[in-house]
């Protein structure tokens, strides 16, 4: 569930063509409703989009930039893989950072993997088309791909919630932020 600009449960809606198995992690960092949302193929293959509770998508919010220079040594745009089994990605721990984005309002969120595995590419377009993470969050304008080990592939979902056990945390949050003080 998330909610709407009127402050209404919206009921999550699954997308078309969505990969065999949709994950969110609720509270990134500790960070309330900074949800984000990991589609998993069956060929292991994880996209990291934001979650459509993430605020950046809530309130009518626009993005002023997208910064993928995580450190002085570290630009996730370096990233360069090769070979069937993807050498040379950087490896990511499951709260690497993998970009700022500041919005208008100078609200800056830091978009975390979420996951352990090899980087394969990050979305470049939304740099230059920010409005994509607005408008298409789960499709063209996801953040990365990321591809777990394989040994590691099962268990990387066990601290993740499904979709219902998502809307559950979504819901309690929404009805505790509309409990009067």
């Amino acid at each position: 569930r998330a909610l709407n600009s009127s402050g209404e449960i919206l009921k999550v809606q699954p997308l078309p063509g969505t990969p065999n198995l949709l994950l969110l992690k609720a509270h990134m960092k500790g960070k309330p409703c900074e949800d984000h949302c990991i589609l998993q193929h069956s060929n292991r293959i994880c996209v990291i989009t934001l979650a459509e509770t993430h605020p950046i998508l809530q309130n009518g919010r626009t993005i002023k930039s997208i910064n993928y220079q995580i450190s002085n040594g570290c630009s996730r745009l370096e990233n360069k893989v090769s070979g069937k089994s993807k050498r040379g990605g950087q490896f990511l721990t499951d709260f690497a950072p993998l970009c700022r984005i500041t919005c208008t309002d100078e609200t800056e969120y830091t978009i975390y993997s979420c996951i352990r595995g090899r980087l394969l590419e990050v979305k470049e377009n939304i740099l230059e088309t920010p409005n994509l993470l607005l408008e298409k969050p789960s499709t063209e304008g996801y953040i990365a791909v990321i591809l777990p080990k394989f040994e590691e592939s099962k268990s990387i979902t066990e601290n993740l919630l499904n979709r219902d056990e998502f809307e559950n945390i979504v819901s309690k949050r929404s009805s505790a932020q509309s409990q009067p003080s």
